[in-house]
């Protein structure tokens, strides 16, 4: 395997495109292409380093394939950042908990690359998932991660952490023009959850914490 076809299989393997890796380290579509094409000569070593740095592997694994006969083992560098961590959300019934917004909390660590794009935000927080209204998609006692916003800035079908009338739970949310109403649905395969029902003009006693952006799911083997 020669280093470019080596650098394209790690590309894929992580999880990229050309141009996705393009946008991500800064690196132009084509010259990329050309790195691939003409196994890295004559490449820069400041494009070099910038596309190793997000595909998680060092230089000397590109410059060292043509002489092994094995591709090396990536080199992964994890960074990570703290995220409060405000103990459990109800995904069943409405819960009664304490305010989302404790003074003294416990924080998690969490990669930055599993956040992806919003690695940076600091308006983030975590929770744990305590029921199984949402168990289609996220199941009891999974970890989810959650952006804080307004309700002016929620989608159709995103999923929140909210409090209705002082009591918290997640659910799916989606507006009702019509009918002059916010839906938050449940997904579970226990067909007792329902949808509540909240009509616009009783939205005082509403209060949108956060819109779920990442969440892990522990699958039983």
């Amino acid at each position: 395997m020669n280093r470019g076809e080596y650098l394209e299989k790690i590309i894929f393997d992580k999880g990229h495109t050309v141009a996705s890796l393009s946008k991500e380290s800064g690196v132009p579509y084509t010259t990329i292409k050309s790195m691939i094409e003409r196994d890295l000569k004559n490449a820069s070593i400041d494009n070099v380093l910038k596309i190793c740095n997000v595909l998680g592997i060092r230089a000397d694994d590109l410059a060292n394939v043509d002489v092994m006969t094995e591709a090396p083992t990536p080199y992964y560098t994890l960074s990570t950042k703290e995220i409060p961590y405000y103990g459990e959300i109800s995904a069943g019934n409405l819960l009664n908990v304490e305010a989302v917004t404790y003074k003294e909390v416990d924080y998690l660590l969490i990669a930055e690359q599993i956040l992806g794009k919003y690695s940076t935000n600091k308006d983030l927080f975590a929770m744990k998932a305590n029921g199984e209204s949402m168990n289609k998609i996220i199941p009891n006692g999974s970890i989810v991660i959650a952006k804080r916003v307004n309700v002016e800035e929620l989608k159709d079908e995103d999923i929140v952490i909210f409090s209705y009338d002082g009591e918290y739970s997640m659910k799916r949310f989606r507006r009702d023009l019509e009918d002059e109403v916010i839906i938050f649905s449940p997904e579970s395969t226990d067909r007792k959850f329902r949808d509540l029902v909240v009509p616009f003009d009783t939205q005082n006693d509403l209060i949108i914490h956060g819109k779920v952006v990442v969440y892990s799911v522990t699958l039983d083997q």
